[in-house]
Protein backbone atom coordinates (compact mmCIF):
# COMPACT_ATOMS: atom_id res chain seq x y z
CA UNK A 1 0.00 0.00 0.00
CA UNK A 2 1.22 3.77 -1.16
CA UNK A 3 0.84 6.80 1.22
CA UNK A 4 1.62 10.17 0.09
CA UNK A 5 2.38 13.26 2.14
CA UNK A 6 3.21 16.64 2.05
CA UNK A 7 6.74 17.58 3.81
CA UNK A 8 8.09 20.75 4.34
CA UNK A 9 11.50 20.72 1.92
CA UNK A 10 13.97 21.84 4.57
CA UNK A 11 12.89 19.00 6.92
CA UNK A 12 13.05 16.24 4.00
CA UNK A 13 16.77 17.84 3.35
CA UNK A 14 17.53 17.79 6.97
CA UNK A 15 16.06 14.13 7.72
CA UNK A 16 16.98 12.72 4.51
CA UNK A 17 14.94 8.78 3.72
CA UNK A 18 17.43 6.19 6.24
CA UNK A 19 16.42 8.63 9.19
CA UNK A 20 12.89 9.55 8.18
CA UNK A 21 12.14 5.41 8.22
CA UNK A 22 13.73 5.28 11.57
CA UNK A 23 11.72 8.12 13.39
CA UNK A 24 8.75 6.60 11.27
CA UNK A 25 9.59 3.06 12.96
CA UNK A 26 9.23 4.92 15.96
CA UNK A 27 6.71 6.10 16.70
CA UNK A 28 4.37 3.68 14.64
CA UNK A 29 2.62 0.38 16.00
CA UNK A 30 4.14 -2.48 15.37
CA UNK A 31 1.64 -4.06 12.93
CA UNK A 32 2.51 -0.68 10.80
CA UNK A 33 5.93 -0.40 8.50
CA UNK A 34 6.88 1.74 6.25
CA UNK A 35 9.45 0.19 3.56
CA UNK A 36 10.73 3.16 1.76
CA UNK A 37 10.14 7.08 1.75
CA UNK A 38 11.21 8.77 -1.67
CA UNK A 39 10.13 12.16 -3.55
CA UNK A 40 7.16 11.28 -5.26
CA UNK A 41 6.39 12.19 -8.92
CA UNK A 42 4.52 15.19 -10.07
CA UNK A 43 1.07 15.23 -9.31
CA UNK A 44 0.91 11.99 -7.45
CA UNK A 45 -2.07 10.71 -5.50
CA UNK A 46 -1.71 7.70 -3.86
CA UNK A 47 -5.16 6.84 -4.08
CA UNK A 48 -6.52 8.44 -7.50
CA UNK A 49 -3.01 7.74 -9.51
CA UNK A 50 -3.02 3.50 -9.24
CA UNK A 51 -4.28 2.07 -12.40
CA UNK A 52 -5.10 -1.23 -10.19
CA UNK A 53 -5.46 -2.84 -7.13
CA UNK A 54 -5.41 -6.84 -6.42
CA UNK A 55 -6.53 -8.70 -3.21
CA UNK A 56 -6.69 -11.82 -2.35
CA UNK A 57 -9.96 -13.66 -0.15
CA UNK A 58 -8.98 -16.78 1.55
CA UNK A 59 -11.70 -20.02 2.31
CA UNK A 60 -10.99 -23.01 3.87
CA UNK A 61 -13.38 -25.41 3.58
CA UNK A 62 -11.70 -28.54 5.69
CA UNK A 63 -14.25 -30.58 7.55
CA UNK A 64 -12.37 -29.52 11.19
CA UNK A 65 -11.95 -25.88 10.15
CA UNK A 66 -9.29 -23.75 9.90
CA UNK A 67 -5.38 -24.51 10.68
CA UNK A 68 -5.08 -22.16 13.82
CA UNK A 69 -2.35 -20.45 12.66
CA UNK A 70 -4.07 -19.54 9.66
CA UNK A 71 -7.11 -18.51 11.47
CA UNK A 72 -6.72 -14.63 11.48
CA UNK A 73 -6.33 -14.85 7.69
CA UNK A 74 -8.40 -17.65 5.88
CA UNK A 75 -12.81 -17.53 6.43
CA UNK A 76 -14.22 -21.35 7.20
CA UNK A 77 -16.71 -22.84 5.10
CA UNK A 78 -18.59 -25.43 7.04
CA UNK A 79 -19.79 -26.56 3.14
CA UNK A 80 -17.87 -28.11 0.95
CA UNK A 81 -17.16 -26.11 -2.24
CA UNK A 82 -17.11 -26.67 -5.70
CA UNK A 83 -13.90 -24.24 -7.32
CA UNK A 84 -14.92 -25.32 -10.71
CA UNK A 85 -18.70 -23.61 -10.15
CA UNK A 86 -17.19 -20.81 -8.49
CA UNK A 87 -14.95 -19.62 -11.28
CA UNK A 88 -17.65 -20.03 -14.14
CA UNK A 89 -19.60 -17.84 -11.86
CA UNK A 90 -17.21 -15.54 -11.76
CA UNK A 91 -16.65 -15.51 -15.41
CA UNK A 92 -20.04 -13.53 -15.59
CA UNK A 93 -18.65 -10.50 -13.72
CA UNK A 94 -15.62 -9.85 -15.06
CA UNK A 95 -15.74 -6.37 -17.58
CA UNK A 96 -17.19 -3.06 -16.37
CA UNK A 97 -20.40 -2.42 -14.73
CA UNK A 98 -22.10 -1.10 -12.49
CA UNK A 99 -21.38 -3.11 -9.26
CA UNK A 100 -23.93 -1.24 -7.11
CA UNK A 101 -25.63 -5.09 -6.35
CA UNK A 102 -22.05 -5.59 -4.74
CA UNK A 103 -21.38 -2.00 -3.07
CA UNK A 104 -22.16 -0.25 -0.18
CA UNK A 105 -23.78 3.35 -2.11
CA UNK A 106 -22.12 6.85 -1.00
CA UNK A 107 -23.96 9.69 -1.33
CA UNK A 108 -22.21 11.42 -5.24
CA UNK A 109 -20.12 8.18 -5.40
CA UNK A 110 -19.90 5.86 -8.45
CA UNK A 111 -20.64 2.35 -8.47
CA UNK A 112 -19.10 2.10 -12.26
CA UNK A 113 -16.07 -0.05 -12.09
CA UNK A 114 -13.32 -2.37 -14.17
CA UNK A 115 -13.15 -5.76 -13.02
CA UNK A 116 -10.00 -6.76 -14.12
CA UNK A 117 -9.69 -10.14 -12.76
CA UNK A 118 -11.88 -12.72 -10.27
CA UNK A 119 -10.74 -16.24 -10.76
CA UNK A 120 -10.46 -18.97 -8.17
CA UNK A 121 -7.48 -21.64 -7.25
CA UNK A 122 -7.00 -24.53 -5.04
CA UNK A 123 -4.09 -23.52 -2.98
CA UNK A 124 -3.86 -27.21 -1.23
CA UNK A 125 -6.78 -29.47 0.13
CA UNK A 126 -9.56 -28.11 1.33
CA UNK A 127 -7.97 -24.16 0.83
CA UNK A 128 -8.94 -21.55 -2.40
CA UNK A 129 -7.75 -18.27 -2.73
CA UNK A 130 -9.92 -15.95 -5.21
CA UNK A 131 -7.50 -13.15 -6.44
CA UNK A 132 -9.75 -10.18 -7.34
CA UNK A 133 -8.54 -7.29 -9.50
CA UNK A 134 -9.90 -4.32 -10.55
CA UNK A 135 -9.45 -0.70 -11.50
CA UNK A 136 -10.93 0.57 -8.09
CA UNK A 137 -13.43 -0.78 -5.76
CA UNK A 138 -16.18 1.17 -4.01
CA UNK A 139 -17.29 -0.43 -0.28
CA UNK A 140 -17.33 -3.75 0.39
CA UNK A 141 -17.61 -4.92 -3.17
CA UNK A 142 -14.80 -8.17 -2.50
CA UNK A 143 -16.33 -9.16 0.02
CA UNK A 144 -19.83 -9.11 -1.46
CA UNK A 145 -18.92 -10.67 -4.68
CA UNK A 146 -16.97 -13.34 -2.44
CA UNK A 147 -20.18 -14.23 -0.61
CA UNK A 148 -21.92 -14.66 -3.63
CA UNK A 149 -19.42 -16.88 -5.60
CA UNK A 150 -19.60 -19.32 -1.96
CA UNK A 151 -23.42 -19.55 -2.71
CA UNK A 152 -22.79 -20.93 -6.14
CA UNK A 153 -19.21 -22.95 -4.84
CA UNK A 154 -21.69 -24.67 -2.06
CA UNK A 155 -24.75 -25.65 -4.55
CA UNK A 156 -26.87 -23.33 -2.89
CA UNK A 157 -27.31 -20.80 -6.33
CA UNK A 158 -27.09 -21.40 -9.73
CA UNK A 159 -23.92 -20.27 -11.56
CA UNK A 160 -25.65 -17.48 -13.49
CA UNK A 161 -27.10 -15.94 -10.23
CA UNK A 162 -24.08 -13.38 -9.44
CA UNK A 163 -24.55 -11.97 -13.08
CA UNK A 164 -27.93 -11.83 -12.38
CA UNK A 165 -27.84 -10.26 -9.27
CA UNK A 166 -25.25 -7.54 -10.92
CA UNK A 167 -27.49 -7.01 -13.81
CA UNK A 168 -30.40 -5.72 -11.26
CA UNK A 169 -28.36 -3.45 -9.94
CA UNK A 170 -29.94 -3.75 -6.49
CA UNK A 171 -28.72 -5.01 -3.28
CA UNK A 172 -30.15 -8.71 -2.79
CA UNK A 173 -30.46 -9.36 0.75
CA UNK A 174 -29.27 -12.94 -0.30
CA UNK A 175 -25.86 -11.74 -1.13
CA UNK A 176 -23.83 -12.49 2.17
CA UNK A 177 -20.69 -10.03 2.79
CA UNK A 178 -18.68 -12.65 4.56
CA UNK A 179 -16.20 -11.39 7.35
CA UNK A 180 -13.03 -9.73 6.79
CA UNK A 181 -10.29 -11.41 8.03
CA UNK A 182 -9.94 -13.35 4.81
CA UNK A 183 -9.06 -10.68 2.89
CA UNK A 184 -5.57 -9.52 2.36
CA UNK A 185 -4.61 -6.30 -0.43
CA UNK A 186 -1.51 -7.56 -2.10
CA UNK A 187 -0.46 -5.05 -4.81
CA UNK A 188 -1.43 -1.47 -6.14
CA UNK A 189 -0.07 -0.67 -9.70
CA UNK A 190 0.90 2.74 -10.97
CA UNK A 191 1.61 3.96 -13.80
CA UNK A 192 4.53 5.40 -15.27
CA UNK A 193 5.98 8.94 -12.94
CA UNK A 194 5.05 11.16 -16.14
CA UNK A 195 1.58 9.64 -16.18
CA UNK A 196 1.14 10.12 -12.17
CA UNK A 197 -1.20 13.34 -12.37
CA UNK A 198 -3.38 12.43 -15.58
CA UNK A 199 -4.28 9.13 -14.33
CA UNK A 200 -5.36 11.45 -10.92
CA UNK A 201 -7.65 13.43 -13.07
CA UNK A 202 -9.18 10.57 -14.90
CA UNK A 203 -9.35 8.53 -11.84
CA UNK A 204 -11.63 12.09 -9.89
CA UNK A 205 -14.26 11.85 -12.62
CA UNK A 206 -17.75 10.01 -11.97
CA UNK A 207 -18.26 7.47 -14.37
CA UNK A 208 -21.42 6.23 -16.01
CA UNK A 209 -21.88 3.33 -18.26
CA UNK A 210 -22.62 3.82 -22.40
CA UNK A 211 -26.22 3.33 -23.06
CA UNK A 212 -26.52 0.23 -25.57
CA UNK A 213 -26.86 1.25 -29.46
CA UNK A 214 -30.49 -0.04 -30.45
CA UNK A 215 -31.51 0.07 -34.31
Amino acid sequence: QAAHVDVPEAVWAAEGPERLLRRLAGVLPPDVRVSAVSVAPEGFDARFSALFRRYVYRVSDAPGGVDPLRRRHVLWNRRPLDADAMNRAAAGLVGEHDFAAYCRKREGATTVRELLRLEWRTKGEHLYAATVEADAFCHNMVRALVGAMLAVGEGRRAEDWPAQVLAAGVRDSAVHVVAPHGLTLEAVGYPQPEEMAARASASRRIRTLSAPRTG
